[in-house]
């Protein structure tokens, strides 16, 4: 055979005999059996997947950002967490988890691999529910602040939709951010804590208001933190006076220098405004929050309002063991903690 040693019985003048005497000792050798030869040929790389368990355990750690809370939802101890966490280690060739004192973080690299185990998570126990017909099927409306619904849900809703194919999904959005009167509405995200009777009301993150333009903007006064440069600022406002004049008493200025400036009546307006560099707004450091961290807004001054209230889940009585409602607050507010963690976690 091409590529390996030449047999004996070739390597003789006489072929013939050669092979006699092979068949004679196959003879005296007993039963015959059947030799495979193979040759050495390049095989594909074998991809290496990480043990299910290790990946659970660095999911779990990134959303919950601590070992302990991770191994109590998953019902392990820390100890287990962390030997996981050093076999995926091994596999992955970089620090899953950095120590500081007494404290141990997630390190920015593996919370954006934990992000991408999440997803392959959640489509692998979507395709499993499907299989087994356990999917949920049906339909969901939401009703959610301009804001909201723009500067966050809309730019996560997909996630949903991909571990969920089959709800149909509905959002209203309202400028009332208290509005909680539509019967065809299954849940509500509002802004302020107002009593709302029969309604189950849950928090879903605080939020702060404070002044907030575009560096360009800011660049146009020597000062950037002095106040006074208010003087000369162009005010951006939604609906009326009121944010300004709030905050401006709250820092220690006469609210009538508030009234001037231009008034909008839709919150996303003020938005692409002060991102055009246009003037200066009471902005939401939450949902204007990746525009804070990309650097495309800044925020000037430290003093914040409604750093007591923030956005909540308000749901009907009616609605509130419905599966896909459910299951909608469990994704939203795993999502937003997620988010959370994640942005305060960058440099």
């Amino acid at each position: 055979m091409a590529g390996g040693p030449m047999p004996e019985w070739q390597n003789g003048t006489s072929t013939f005999s050669s092979r006699s005497s092979l068949r004679s000792e196959r003879s005296h050798a007993g039963p015959r059996r059947c030799i495979q030869r193979w040759h050495p040929r390049a095989r594909p790389a074998i991809k290496r997947y990480p043990s299910i368990q290790a990946l659970r355990a660095i999911e779990s750690v990134a959303r919950n950002g601590a070992l302990w809370r991770a191994a109590a939802e998953l019902n392990v101890t820390r100890s287990a967490i962390s030997h996981q966490l050093r076999l995926l280690e091994a596999d992955l060739g970089f620090k899953i988890v950095e120590r500081s004192g007494n404290k141990s973080e997630i390190t920015p690299r593996a919370l954006a691999y934990a992000e991408d185990v999440r997803r392959a998570l959640s489509m692998i126990a979507t395709s499993t529910a499907r299989v087994a017909q356990e999917g949920l099927t049906g339909s969901l409306t939401i009703s959610a602040t301009p804001g909201f619904a723009d500067g966050w849900l809309c730019l996560h809703l997909g996630d949903f939709i991909a571990e969920h194919p089959d709800v149909v999904v509905t959002v209203l959005s309202s400028h009332k951010m208290a509005e909680t009167t539509n019967p065809e509405i299954d849940t509500f995200i509002t802004f302020g804590h107002e009593p709302r009777a029969n309604l189950r009301t849950e928090p879903l993150f605080a939020v702060e208001f404070t002044p907030l333009c575009s560096p360009a903007y800011l660049s146009r006064f020597e000062s950037f933190n002095d106040l006074r440069i208010l003087q000369q600022a162009t005010l951006l406002h939604i609906t009326d006076f009121t944010d300004w004049e709030d905050w401006m008493a709250l820092s220690g200025l006469p609210s009538e220098d508030a009234r001037r400036g231009i008034c909008y009546s839709d919150m996303n307006i003020v938005h692409t405004a002060v991102l055009a560099g246009e003037g200066i707004a009471i902005g939401d450091t939450v949902l204007w929050g990746k525009d804070l961290r990309e650097g495309r807004l800044m925020r000037p001054f430290s003093a914040s309002l409604h750093a007591d209230t923030g956005y909540f889940i308000c749901t009907p009585k009616e609605n509130i063991e419905n599966p896909i409602v459910e299951e909608f607050h469990k994704w939203l507010k795993s999502k937003i903690e997620f988010s959370r963690l994640s942005s305060s976690r960058r440099p």
